[in-house]
């Protein structure tokens, strides 16, 4: 079997992949050229690391497309002095690409397996001097500070009032939010103190899993 050339199928995917889709910050574009995504892909599906594909990390969950990635980095505009909260580690990629655009990344993740995998992936590719892997339930989680930047790695029904208190006035929340097929991507700034001071951009229409814990409520008729 003829091994795959990683660093070509890289170019094609920031080239045919995601530029098309109207990622044109050139920072990101550099940074997904240059990230290693085959590192932080779950063995079996390594072959697939540059496809245009989400694919299962367990737990029913997926790593977004690349794409997706892409568009959030672009929206989320990191500036190298912020802090990030990254909800949803998964396989770490997210929280490794976001830790080469700001000054520390907190990535939290609610199954122990893929953390402590998470972290082991970080540390083996020299990701994790300023990427912090935390177990912990979004649902219950208290950081105890603010963020500059938010990035939700699963769907919600509506974005969370905890999330938003927890940027600082000024800062970004990237989610998906909405009920499948057509969920909504999104970012939120916090545009004063209260909590109502929010605006809200659509930025894409997607589907996805729902972070564990934030799936809509079933409704029942009776």
């Amino acid at each position: 079997m003829t091994p795959i050339d990683y660093a070509r199928a890289r170019e094609l995917m920031v080239e045919q992949q995601v530029r098309p889709w109207d990622v044109l910050d050139l920072r990101v574009l550099d940074l997904l050229a240059r990230m290693p995504r085959e590192a932080f892909v779950p063995e079996a599906c390594r072959a697939l690391a540059y496809a245009d594909l989400p694919l299962p990390i367990g737990h029913g969950e997926v790593m977004f497309k690349p794409v997706v990635e892409g568009r959030a980095l672009q929206a989320l505009a990191l500036e190298p002095g912020d802090s990030v909260l990254d909800i949803g580690t998964g396989t770490g990629y997210l929280a490794a690409c976001m830790g080469r655009l700001a000054r520390e990344v907190t990535s939290i993740e609610l199954h122990d397996d893929l953390a402590v995998a998470a972290r082991a992936r970080l540390a083996d590719n020299g990701f994790g001097d300023n990427v912090n892997v935390l177990i912990a339930d979004a649902l219950s989680y208290a950081p105890g500070r603010e963020f500059d930047a938010i990035c939700v790695g699963g769907a919600v029904d509506e974005i969370p009032a905890r999330f938003v208190q927890w940027l600082r006035p000024g800062g970004r929340l990237f989610a998906v939010r909405g009920r499948a097929p057509a969920m909504e991507a999104v970012l939120l700034r916090r545009t004063g103190e209260g909590a109502g001071d929010v605006a809200v951009e659509s930025l894409f229409e997607t589907d996805m899993p729902y972070l564990a814990g934030f799936a809509p409520v079933p409704s029942f008729d009776w």
